[in-house]
């Protein structure tokens, strides 16, 4: 088991950046993977960013690209998600992911943490 844990939210305006930081503990040694999703009101959770935990490659979403940086410090089993020039649309909850296999879902997720951003 992965237990996962993400922080860093808050209410920022338009243009301004937040960090967001999710903390992993348990069977790290297992991570394959660990990803950002969002989740907005009314909306389903769609993915944001990932990177993989050993090699460190990253992918986005087209909404992410350009603006987002997702990073890692294996040393501190954490990832991060750095996310600048944000818009209202970006508001939403944030929740952090990791699985064990690349060739199945994420299986575990950090609580979420708020991000409002106002226009």
């Amino acid at each position: 088991q992965v237990q996962l844990v993400d922080t860093g939210g808050g209410l920022v305006q338009a243009g301004g950046s937040l960090r967001l930081s999710c903390a992993a503990s348990g069977r790290t040694s297992s991570i394959y993977s660990m990803g950002w999703f969002r989740q907005a009101p009314g909306k389903e959770r769609e993915f944001v960013a990932q990177i993989w935990w050993s090699r460190g490659y990253t992918s986005y979403a087209n909404s992410a690209k350009g603006r987002f940086t997702i990073s890692r410090d294996n040393a501190k089993n954490a990832v991060y998600l750095q996310m600048n020039d944000l818009k209202p649309e970006d508001t939403a909850v944030y929740y952090c992911a990791a699985r064990n296999d690349g060739r199945t879902l994420y299986d575990y997720w950090g609580q979420g943490t708020q991000v409002t951003v106002s226009s």
